[in-house]
């Protein structure tokens, strides 16, 4: 009987402590879904990122998932592989899955309503990144962290003014837009074209979408190799489309930075080592590391804290020298 009792007790402890772990693998499973809306557990974030197209996106990506493990939130992740209707998708996903707080960079401005209507509806707050929407509503969203585009392509018409001072002819430029429909190609071609306007002889000859990948930069600059008579300068929208520019106008025969001066945004890697070699003679920085102040305003949002409707990011320009100086200590 003793043995019986006995061996009923051990069996009772095991059930015991098998329902204890099954519990704790539940409440970590839980982590980021209903589980946690109450703020208790970890911050669970949602968040779709425009795609993989440029070198800039890269350090985008590497920046807000380093940063979302350092500070300790739960990031569901996902590529819109440049497509509005991913992103759409992976927002209504992170509705479902009851995220803490969604975060996104919207592949294009516009069509945005419906799905932060939903996200609105389900008291999930919603933080834009690097890239705006164009909606009425302003409180579809917390706030908008990244940069003036619009000032990025002013400073880069306003050094070709200057560069274009002492010349006494017209200055022909061919300009590669961003990705049609986005905030940055959008306000970049419109702060471009603001410096210039009141410079008669610089004319922008042709301007076409380069989608932001160097592949298209450089088939597009080969086409306006062919199509034009006489290029004095690029302007590019980011350094991948300079960099794929650069490959076209070497094949031509040309010298990129002399023969075609070449003015782009962005400020990575390997565009600034293409501005230090003399390829590239200025370059207005887009600064791609935003996970850190991203999950400051995470947590902030998340414990319902208010914060500015805008905040944008710290940035400068390059010419040849400060790209020499600064390249050993970049980071990305």
């Amino acid at each position: 009987m003793i043995n019986v009792d006995r061996g009923v007790t051990v069996f009772g402890k095991k059930w015991a402590a098998l329902a204890v772990g099954v519990l704790g693998v539940t409440l970590l499973t839980g982590c980021g879904g209903a589980a946690d809306s109450g703020g208790g557990g970890a911050i669970t974030l949602g968040f779709s990122q425009v795609g993989a197209e440029s070198g800039w996106r890269t350090a985008n990506t590497k920046s807000i998932q380093e940063s979302a493990k350092s500070a300790g939130i739960e990031l569901k992740f996902s590529d819109a592989q440049q497509k509005q209707e991913n992103q759409i998708t992976a927002i209504r996903s992170f509705i479902q899955q009851k995220v803490k707080v969604i975060a996104f960079s919207p592949v294009v401005q516009s069509g945005w309503d419906t799905v932060l209507k939903e996200a609105k509806a389900a008291n999930i707050p919603v933080i834009l990144t690097d890239r705006s929407v164009d909606s009425a509503d302003k409180t579809l969203y917390k706030t908008f962290l990244g940069s003036d585009f619009v000032v990025e392509g002013k400073k880069a018409g306003e050094w070709l003014v200057k560069e274009s001072a002492s010349a006494t002819g017209d200055v022909n430029v061919v300009e590669l837009q961003g990705s049609t429909g986005s905030a940055p190609a959008n306000d970049r071609k419109k702060g471009f074209a603001d410096a210039i306007a009141g410079t008669a002889k610089i004319k922008v000859v042709a301007s076409q979408t380069g989608e932001f990948t160097r592949a298209k930069g450089k088939e597009v600059m080969e086409a306006f190799l062919k199509s034009q008579g006489k290029i004095d300068v690029l302007y590019a929208h980011n350094d991948d489309m300079a960099l794929g520019a650069i490959e076209a106008i070497e094949a031509a025969g040309k010298k990129p930075g002399t023969d075609i001066k070449i003015v782009s945004v962005d400020a990575v890697r390997d565009g600034m080592q293409a501005l230090a070699d003399g390829k590239i003679n200025y370059i207005v920085e887009c600064n791609p590391l935003l996970g850190p102040q991203l999950m400051d305003l995470v947590k902030k949002v998340a414990a319902g804290e208010e914060v500015p409707a805008r905040i944008e990011t710290q940035e400068t320009e390059f010419d040849q020298a400060k790209a020499k100086e600064a390249l050993p200590q970049r980071q990305y």
